[in-house]
């Protein structure tokens, strides 16, 4: 068995979560918690099912996002794999409410960066094994960063 790597597409100025899920349901449900959980949110979601008929599951308010999502979870092809890509909103914004959809498992990762799936060929499926997201740390944060920080923080509305 050898480690695959996928690289994700994901559109200018969006942000892509991905995750696993469990159940047919799992659009409907994901498409109600990200639709309450920001105003003005685009997304487009996929989920990939992994029995019966083993679909790309998809949902949307944005024709463009929900084709990207479909487009990455087909690249992803590991079954229960859901993708969902965000414009006009953070991850921020919506983990709260997605943490609350039953049957979501686990979340991989939610970025704005280039994202690198490793999957992995598993007898008839395939398997996520890891998300690099992002690079590497080039150094640690000192005081200058720190104030950068908590100024940024503060201007967009998370600090006092």
């Amino acid at each position: 068995m050898q480690p695959e790597l996928v690289q994700l597409d994901i559109p200018e100025r969006c942000n892509i979560i991905i995750g696993q899920a469990h159940f047919i349901k799992t659009v409907d449900d994901v498409f109600e918690a990200l639709a309450g959980a920001a105003p003005g949110i685009r997304f487009g979601i996929a989920f990939n099912e992994a029995s019966q008929d083993r679909l790309v599951r998809h949902d949307g308010n944005d024709p463009a996002l929900e084709e990207a999502a479909v487009r990455n979870a087909m690249a992803l092809g590991a079954g229960h794999a859901l993708v969902i890509v965000l414009k006009d909103a953070y991850p921020i914004n919506v983990m709260g409410a997605l943490k609350a959809v039953p049957e979501l498992c686990a979340v991989y990762c939610a970025t704005a960066n280039p994202v690198q799936v490793i999957t992995m060929r598993a007898g008839e499926g395939r398997a996520i094994l890891g998300v690099a997201d992002g690079s590497s740390p080039l150094g640690v944060e000192g005081p200058k960063e720190r104030e950068a920080r908590h100024r940024l923080l503060k201007d967009i509305g998370y600090r006092p």
